[in-house]
């Protein structure tokens, strides 16, 4: 199903305030990418290794949000460390749904049933209070923040996440389509915060992924299109692009994106007068083997290295501070 989703304007007075940062991992399962998806893989061993990168979270006063899903929140060793650190205030704790691993298992398992907003709408509608009462139940409290596995918000994922008793959703990933695999397209959505109800319910706080080049601050949004066209790709245009610096696109994350790549999107973004920051990964990338991302220990290193590079460039080099999703929603309100 191919959907493009709109959403009022509404966080206010953007511009004039000090830009924020904000971190959130999508807390899941280990399971190898280059295969089907397969509802077996409920391994979360890598859940402990986030002890690793907490060493540079503390020192920057940065308090990340674990959205966590299905396999974590069943696994009592994982809940437990993740609740740890929830009591230490060194984190917060909200949503990932993976359908395939989530109960009830009445679909077929397949890349378009990945995105969750594929599925019927009763069918996401258990698979989404499936996972909201075992996050409940293993910590103790009812989560309010979501974000959907792969991005896969449907036409009906809004109103069910209302119904849930979610106030914050950050599944959007501006300037991107999956309708290549059926999947949502967030191209021409805003990708700083915003309301997605009229009765300011839910607000949207979108995957940091923009544009940098002396053409971001006049690149067309609808043609964001162009990085996910497989013609594009083949002929290798959005590569020409970003190498000849007319444009690239980047994605706020140590996963795939340098450091290099992540500081120049935030300075483009922030002299375009954008304020509010979202860095993401997943937790699996903190061990080797697990993601495309991390394969060695060296690979660890720098994925670490990225994380407290940008972390530092942007409080010294940009003089931004850093937030969580609930202050961010505070702030809308007000």
């Amino acid at each position: 199903m191919q959907l493009t989703f709109s959403g009022p304007d509404a966080y206010p007075n953007l511009a004039d305030r000090t830009p924020e940062l904000l971190v959130v991992v999508d807390t899941e399962e280990e399971f190898d990418w280059s295969k089907p998806f397969d509802r077996g893989n409920r391994g979360v061993s890598s859940i402990f290794a986030n002890e690793r990168v907490h060493e540079i979270y503390n020192r920057f006063g940065v308090q990340p949000t674990y959205c966590v899903d299905q396999c974590v929140a069943e696994d009592l060793v994982a809940v437990n460390f993740l609740d740890g650190l929830a009591k230490a205030g060194e984190c917060q704790i909200g949503t990932h749904l993976h359908p395939w691993v989530t109960p009830p298992y009445d679909e077929v398992v397949n890349t378009v049933n990945s995105f969750h907003g594929n599925l019927p709408e009763a069918l996401e509608r258990a698979k989404i209070n499936s996972v909201t009462e075992t996050i409940q139940q293993a910590f103790g409290a009812r989560p309010r923040v979501f974000k959907a596995g792969r991005h896969g918000v449907g036409p009906n994922t809004i109103d069910l996440l209302i119904e849930a008793g979610y106030t914050i959703d950050c599944s959007f990933a501006p300037h991107t389509s999956f309708r290549g695999n059926e999947g949502p397209s967030f191209i021409g959505l805003q990708d700083q915060p915003f309301w997605l109800d009229g009765a300011r319910t839910l607000l949207e706080v979108p995957f940091t992924k923009g544009f940098s080049g002396w053409m971001a601050g006049m690149f067309w949004p609808p043609l964001a299109g162009l990085f996910d066209s497989r013609g594009a790709t083949l002929f290798k245009v959005p590569a020409i692009l970003s190498r000849l610096g007319i444009i690239e696109r980047v994605a706020l994350s140590p996963e795939g994106m340098t450091v290099g790549d992540q500081i120049r999107l935030l300075r483009s973004m922030v002299k375009r007068g954008k304020r509010v920051f979202s860095l993401s990964y997943h937790s699996p990338s903190l061990v080797p083997g697990h993601t495309p991302y991390v394969r060695s220990d060296d690979d660890l290193r720098e994925f670490l290295f990225r994380i407290e590079s940008v972390l530092g460039l942007f409080r010294d080099e940009i003089g931004g501070t850093f937030t969580t999703l609930e202050e961010v929603r505070d702030g809308a309100l007000r």
